[in-house]
């Protein structure tokens, strides 16, 4: 696919996201790995108006060689593909639910979410919880990057998700998967619940293990 083609997607994406309210005002921020590098969204700029022909271009080094100035984030992306050679596409978001849940005092850093849904355990599986690190400290992308090897989904405490895919759709349907089972882990905090099985995630596990 082209830098064109994969710009456009970018946008439309970003819009859906925006319009669906799983992003809002200038937070969140996509990328695309092309043959040479990879594509971002620029700095301070909404998902949900984003300008194709003004996307970031940065070389496999991250310097930026085109398009605005990438999102302060980048390094975010970086720690992940850095980790993650079959990743293709990474979305951050800071979606209000969750969110909600990594500002919780009593989750476990370890799974921060239960197997409430088959869909989860396909798209997220396990969810770790990176300690809270001030926005921009390098500090956060080590941490990120630690956890990257083993986990394509990861969740930044009192800040949101980033979650990688093998192309822009998955990342995407990942994080929204995310989003909604946060909403309902919420929805259901005080009442008794049901989360799937060991042997019921082995299952799904077994009927679709490509799906990351």
């Amino acid at each position: 696919m082209s830098e064109t083609s994969l710009c456009d997607d970018i946008a439309r994406l970003g819009k859906s996201l925006f319009d669906r309210g799983l992003t809002f005002g200038s937070t969140g921020n996509i990328s695309v790995k092309t043959e040479d590098g990879w594509l971002m969204t620029p700095t301070s700029a909404s998902l949900g108006d984003l300008d194709p022909a003004r996307i970031s271009r940065l070389d496999s080094t991250g310097t930026h060689i085109g398009g605005d100035v990438p999102t302060k984030e980048s390094f975010l992306h970086s720690a992940m593909y850095g980790q993650r050679p079959d990743a293709r596409a990474i979305a951050h978001l800071h979606s209000t639910h969750s969110v909600a849940v990594s500002c919780l005092n009593d989750i476990d850093h370890a799974d921060v979410l239960p197997p409430l849904t088959a869909y989860f355990v396909m798209r997220i599986g396990t969810l770790p919880l990176i300690p809270y690190f001030p926005p921009g400290d390098i500090d956060l992308a080590r941490a990120v990057g630690e956890m990257a090897g083993k986990h394509h989904v990861v969740r930044l405490a009192n800040h949101g998700p980033v979650v990688a895919g093998k192309s822009l759709t998955d990342a995407v349907h990942a994080i929204e998967e995310l989003e909604m089972t946060a909403k309902l882990f919420l929805a259901l905090r005080s009442m008794r619940t049901r989360p799937l099985s060991p042997a019921q995630m082995a299952e799904i596990h077994h009927r679709f293990p490509t799906i990351s």
